[in-house]
């Protein structure tokens, strides 16, 4: 099963997704891979992510909306 490579985030909640995952790399003693004024791993991650140094692998299914079995059970549209 060959995986793609993203490069290009499709939302920012996955842009997040991915800045959170590489600053806990980076606070486990990763190396940063650009060089920055900032010593906060979520800013160097940002920075990373800006400067085109991180990529991702979207691995799953995309998310299904769920099925209500219960009529009875309202729906709120947010």
């Amino acid at each position: 099963m060959d995986l793609p490579i993203e490069t290009k985030f499709d939302s920012n909640y996955r842009k997040v997704l991915v800045a959170a995952r590489r600053a806990r790399q980076i606070q486990s003693g990763a190396s940063p891979l650009v060089r920055s004024q900032s010593n906060k791993a979520c800013r160097l991650a940002q920075e990373e992510i800006q400067a085109g140094k991180i990529a991702y692998v979207h691995v799953g299914p995309p998310p299904e909306k769920p099925t209500i079995e219960d009529p009875g059970i309202p729906i709120l549209a947010i």
